[in-house]
């Protein structure tokens, strides 16, 4: 059960607010940010970042200390998804064509102003290797699927010549590469479906060679060479439960010892200074990031951050090649944050932009760390969102599952959760098992559990609300996107007299179908999908029971239904055909379909008409 301590904190935060709280516009919680994305030059002397134009977010660029600003993208279908310096000369983006997921990679010469799609072909996927950032000025190491759908070779790319040539041939089997501080392709990752096997090679002149071989049910993930080119740092929970971080010998091939791990969670990330070639920390999540210092130097610039900056959390999002400018973002649980450009030298901060200006830290809700017990035992944690100056009283409730399922929700602001809590609901989020961070027992206790274990967590959740008086249990909803979405079709369905109303966003109805119709470049690991989910002939009689679809005759509770129509992972024959088995029973299901989305709606106007659907819905059938 939750601490008397926690309890307290909960029921008491409801007071918090003495004024009346406004109703804040939806689009305030959704909309597209003013400027967002700053990333620094190499030279410290330019700042690229994103800006709406033509209603999306297209690529900036600037001096660092003018405002005059060019627009270097004319994107007017799509957002741009992401982008990163290549030298002083180039930046390079990456954008899909109407939410497939086959991001092509863009380069810009900053000079010529010449932009150039890398991979011109149709249905296919890429992605950056390695920047080659310390090694060439003008070429990169690109991956993409143009020969084989399934696999990805690796090619060095000439960004001046345009020319480009294959380095590394996938045999078929090769999901990831990695190479050494010199751009040397050394490692790579094989599969089976089941087992992974490390390959390396001292040089690039060599074959690959296996180097270990583990199951996927362990985790053996090299992250960076040591400096020396010699060893490898890896995140690793062989022969124990929680993933560490560790070097380990190539020629002895086994770890030489334990850098950190932590006795509760998994290690989920790790720094280091490519200028003065140290580790510098690793973090971890507990109900917030935590990170554990290596490097003196670096944890005195951290303080300085703090103290520059209390009572935020802090992260570096760019640096200059000389460590000494930073670009920095800061964020709470009830704030967007904002960017900073941070001097080292002078411990100086100068404000780039602020976040979230048009919804008020007063009016916004606490997001609190909760735990309960499941029904077999096992520690759950979680997060409650509670409605600010509302008594924490027989409130209506929005449980809401994340996706995945293999990940883990984080504290931090959630437009979802504040929206909700805006309107006046509380917000109840879960790291029910098979989430990430908790050890490698808690993840495999997710196997062959959908709507089975995995659901009673979230039940457990309900139930443990209804407990503490703060939930009515007449007014509990259910919403989720991706796995949240079949996590709320099966509380319908499994649980029907739990719910009062569902939405369900890009979820899965039939795991039959969903196992048939994932991406060409998950094949390989449609083995590993099978011994998690359950194989369609072997798990049968499980897959059918855990399918919303074959249960449509216990959902009393209305539901929305929101889909992409080109979402390559959950298609959209998910979506249809729960719509249709409903439609059957005569049971009219309001259903959102975006022709120009994929998994998850991206185009701020489909956030937007898909928020205030679920608005008008929610409050129709929960307030």
């Amino acid at each position: 059960m939750i601490s008397t301590f926690l309890v307290g904190a909960l029921m008491s935060s409801s007071f918090a607010a003495t004024d009346a709280v406004p109703k804040i516009p939806l689009r305030e919680f959704f909309k597209n940010p003013a400027i967002t994305g700053f990333q620094l030059s190499p030279d410290g002397k330019k700042l690229a970042y994103l800006k709406p134009w033509e209603n999306r977010l297209n690529l900036f660029m600037r001096e660092i200390n003018s405002t005059e600003e060019t627009r270097l993208t004319s994107l007017k279908d799509r957002d741009l998804a992401g982008f990163f310096w290549k030298g002083n000369s180039y930046i390079l983006y990456s954008r899909d064509f109407g939410g497939d997921e086959n991001f092509h990679i863009f380069s810009l010469d900053l000079k010529t102003k010449k932009e150039t799609d890398l991979t011109p072909w149709p249905k296919v996927r890429a992605s950056i290797e390695d920047d080659l950032e310390d090694i060439s000025a003008d070429e990169i190491l690109l991956s993409h699927n143009q020969k084989n759908a399934e696999v990805f070779d690796v090619y060095r790319y000439n960004l001046k010549t345009g020319k480009s040539k294959i380095i590394a041939q996938n045999n078929g089997k090769i999901v990831g590469w990695m190479t050494d501080h010199k751009g040397k392709l050394r490692l790579a990752v094989e599969t089976d479906g089941v087992n992974q096997t490390i390959l390396y090679r001292d040089t690039e002149a060599q074959k690959f060679a296996p180097l270990m071989k583990t199951s996927f049910k362990e985790s053996f993930s090299p992250v960076l060479f040591t400096f020396d080119n010699k060893n490898l740092y890896v995140l690793s929970n062989i022969n124990r439960d929680k993933i560490s971080f560790v070097e380990y010998d190539l020629k002895a091939k086994k770890e030489s010892h334990i850098l950190y791990q932590n006795p509760s969670y998994d290690i989920s990330g790790f720094g280091y200074s490519k200028k003065r070639k140290v580790l510098t920390r690793v973090s971890y999540s507990s109900w917030k990031n935590q990170s554990v210092f290596f490097d003196t130097e670096a944890e005195q610039i951290y303080q300085k951050l703090a103290d520059l900056l209390p009572n935020r959390e802090v992260r570096a999002v760019s640096q200059s090649k000389d460590e000494q400018t930073w670009i920095v973002r800061t964020f709470t649980d009830k704030s967007k944050g904002a960017f900073y450009i941070y001097d080292v030298k002078k411990n100086a901060l100068t404000e780039l932009a602020q976040l979230s200006e048009n919804l008020p830290e007063k009016y916004m809700a606490d997001m609190k760390p909760i735990e309960y017990t499941s029904r077999d035992g096992l520690k759950i944690e979680g997060y409650l969102t509670l409605p600010v100056g509302i008594p924490a009283k027989k409130l209506p409730v929005i449980v809401n599952p994340h996706g995945g399922p293999w990940v883990r929700d984080h504290w931090g602001f959630n437009s979802e959760a504040q929206w909700l809590a805006n309107r006046g609901y509380a917000v109840l989020q879960m790291n029910y098992r098979g989430s990430t961070g908790y050890g490698k027992a808690f993840w495999q206790s997710s196997f062959k559990q959908w709507g089975r274990k995995m659901q009673d967590d979230i039940t457990d959740g309900v139930q443990w609300l209804i407990a503490q008086g703060i939930a009515n249990p007449k007014k509990v909803g259910i919403y989720g996107g991706s796995y949240g979405g079949y996590a709320t079709l099966a509380g319908l369905a499994f649980t029907p007299d739990v719910y009062a109303v569902g939405v369900d966003y890009v979820g899965v109805s039939n795991l039959f179908t969903f196992l048939t119709t994932i991406p060409p470049y998950w094949k390989p690991m449609l083995d590993q999908m099978y011994e998690m989910v359950g194989h369609p002939e072997k798990d049968k009689d499980l897959l059918t029971a855990a399918s919303p679809v074959f249960h449509v005759d216990q959902i009393r509770a209305p539901l929305l239904i929101a889909q992409g129509a080109k979402d390559p992972r959950v298609n959209k024959a998910e979506s249809d055909q729960i719509v249709e088995a409903l439609r059957k029973r005569k049971i009219e299901v309001p259903y959102l379909v975006k022709e120009n989305e994929g998994h998850g709606f991206h185009n701020e106007e489909n956030r937007f008409d898909f928020y205030e659907t679920m608005e008008k819905f929610l409050d129709k059938h929960l307030k």
